[in-house]
């Protein structure tokens, strides 16, 4: 007869594996902005920094919704809140409906906002509960492995969103001008559909798994040693703010993401640079999926690694890899700089979910704390895209690429820094 100890890891694994599923839906909608970014653009005709709003929007919602939903969490628990994150992510896909059909910009926004604040939920909810759920000394193989399935998602997003949302060339403004009154209304229902099909689509999507949840049986971590264990390196402090290294990983975590999608948002508009690929927008949205694709084969890499090798050396590791390709990038042309671009998903892969577990480590009873502080810092992905965007009106896309560089160098120190703890 199995003990006790067994019947717990196996419910844990079961666990882990329906999880799983949240992470790979919230990856591909995530993703699906690297789409919608050069599509409304050109839609609207918008300036780089007027595109990048989009990001600015959705990664708010991160900053100004992580502490509400640490709060409701606590009161409603992990697996209320990742219901109420499905159906809040489910609501902000229908507005896209509208903002299509009306062909409004700022309801757009309004969308990306909404849609952004369940995912942020579930990112509050669901990070956390995989990394006490299991043994603590493995957190980062853990999370690394599920936010694997998260760059599935990302990687699958490009490919269809180019082949539905970027499938019909976008006229330009002198084209438009052309058109009577029947073809103008025609053009604007083919282009709204392209946008309202798939998020009506991943709507539905949403909501069953919501419903889906709300049947499941997961189990309750908030049992006494439940939270992740106090090491020997840090003594209880009185908030998850007096433990250095959180704050240090709140900053990682911000710059990580903000280089991160930075680097994804302008993928569509480089490759299209004449003296990069000259690629046509549907073809270009094609190859961001190996941007991508390169984070999930490293994180199924990385999950093994590190159970041999120290999670901080990995980070420094990839983080000073990814500053050598992003230089390549920036100094390079043609083929060159795309294939060197591209890579840098490659050593992206084990970032995120390692600087997430490292800045947990030993908080003991502030670990929900210092998840909510993580979560906010996520608000990078808002800020540091609107002023890649703006240097890129300025100085062109290709030497706007230092704002990644400067951000993975950061996290090279990081990741050394904990690795000498």
């Amino acid at each position: 007869m199995p003990d006790q100890q067994t019947l717990g890891s196996s419910s844990y694994a079961g666990s882990l594996t329906i999880l799983t599923s949240l992470f790979f839906i919230w990856g591909f909608i995530t993703c699906l902005n690297d789409i919608l970014i050069p599509h409304l653009k050109a839609v609207f005709t918008l300036s780089y920094t007027q595109a990048m709003l989009i990001q600015f929007c959705f990664f708010t919602a991160y900053f100004l919704m992580s502490v509400p939903s640490g709060y409701l969490v606590e009161k409603i628990d992990y697996k209320g809140g990742i219901i109420v994150g499905l159906a809040i992510a489910g609501c902000g896909c229908l507005l896209f409906y509208p903002a299509a059909g009306l062909h409004s910009y700022p309801l757009f926004l309004g969308a990306f906002f909404v849609l952004a604040s369940g995912i942020t939920l579930l990112q509050v909810s669901a990070n956390p509960y995989v990394t006490v759920l299991g043994d603590p000394h493995t957190a980062s193989s853990r999370l690394t492995l599920t936010q694997a399935f998260n760059s599935l998602g990302t990687t699958l997003a490009p490919y269809f969103g180019a082949l539905f949302i970027l499938s019909n060339a976008v006229k330009s403004a002198e084209e438009i001008k052309l058109f009577d009154a029947e073809q103008l209304s025609a053009y604007q229902a083919a282009e709204a559909a392209a946008v309202q099909n798939p998020y009506l689509l991943l709507a539905t999507v949403l909501f069953l798994m919501a419903a889906i949840f709300a049947l499941l049986k997961l189990p309750k971590i908030n049992e006494p040693g439940r939270q992740v264990e106090l090491s020997d390196t840090f003594e209880e402090l009185g908030s998850a703010w007096q433990y250095s290294h959180l704050v240090l990983g709140a900053v990682a975590i911000f710059v990580y993401v903000g280089g991160e999608v930075s680097i994804g948002s302008f993928l569509v508009n480089f490759l299209g640079e004449p003296d990069i690929a000259g690629l046509a927008e549907q073809d270009a949205g094609k190859y961001v999926s190996f941007y991508w694709g390169g984070a999930m084969v490293g994180r199924f890499i990385g999950s093994a690694v590190m159970q041999k090798i120290h999670p901080g050396r990995v980070l420094a590791f990839n983080a000073l890899a990814a500053a050598g390709l992003v230089s390549a990038t920036m100094l390079g042309s043609g083929t060159l700089a795309m294939i060197t671009i591209l890579a840098v998903g490659l050593c992206n892969s084990i970032m995120f979910p390692t600087i997430f577990s490292l800045a947990l480590t030993g908080l003991g009873s502030h670990t929900g704390q210092g998840s909510g502080i993580l979560c906010a810092a996520i608000v990078g992905g808002a800020v540091l895209p609107l002023l890649q965007g703006a240097f890129a009106d300025h100085i062109g896309i290709q030497h706007a690429f230092f704002i990644p560089l400067t951000c993975y160098l950061y996290i090279a120190y990081y990741g050394y820094r904990c690795f000498r703890l």
